[in-house]
């Protein structure tokens, strides 16, 4: 059972990432940006690319973001592998810490890659994928694709509400990708499950790295 906490990580980390680059090539190479596709009244695909962090947030310049992002990912891998075989660890614990990995290293790929192999056309054009004329920016530049809009409800305030009466209030609005989603539910699971992972001091425990 050990050995196959180390293969299950692995397993998630590689479903997660190569799902989510289909998803965001395919976006980039058939939506222009800034394009929505209407699936339900609180479904949508709207390709929106961003420099920041999960949801659209920013923080920092974009290398330092792309570092961050990077050093990140070194980090729960090297935790992955060592925590592999503890007798404490359990399979659902592996998955969450895998989630989260693979989601961070699904955005790291755009953040290096995307813009040495795409080029940012003006609506309506569409990305192309390895540009004659190279891409639209160097490496660690590349702007996070994002895709996954749920707008599930909204309302207005009513006009007797302090600072906000009258505004239109959405839920949900941030324009997510599959990383983000990975990154999000893995920290929720762990949070909600697997608190005493986080807490509980396992240095008795000796089993092999």
């Amino acid at each position: 059972m050990k050995s196959h906490k180390g293969l299950l990580a692995l397993a998630v980390i590689l479903a997660v990432v190569v799902i989510d680059q289909f998803i965001k090539i395919w976006v980039k190479t058939h939506f222009y940006l800034g394009e929505d596709y209407r699936i339900t009244d609180w479904f949508q695909l709207v390709f929106v690319q961003n420099n920041g962090m999960a949801f659209g947030m920013e923080m920092g310049s974009k290398l330092f973001l792309s570092l961050f992002r990077i050093v990140a990912v070194c980090g729960l891998i090297w935790l992955i592998v060592r925590i592999r075989n503890r007798s404490w660890v359990s399979c659902g614990f592996m998955a969450c810490l895998a989630l989260i990995t693979a989601g961070a290293a699904g955005n790291i790929i755009d953040c290096v890659l995307y813009g040495l192999i795409f080029n940012n056309p003006m609506p309506p054009e569409v990305a192309v994928m390895f540009p004659e004329g190279g891409g639209y920016a160097p490496v660690f530049h590349g702007m996070v694709v994002d895709m996954f809009y749920f707008p599930l409800f909204s309302f207005t305030w009513p006009d007797w509400m302090p600072w906000v009466g009258g505004d239109r209030f959405l839920f949900f609005q941030p324009v997510f990708n599959f990383a983000d989603a990975a990154i999000s539910v893995g920290m929720i699971v762990m949070l909600i499950f697997y608190s005493k992972h986080l807490t509980t001091d396992h240095h008795s425990d000796n089993a092999a790295d």
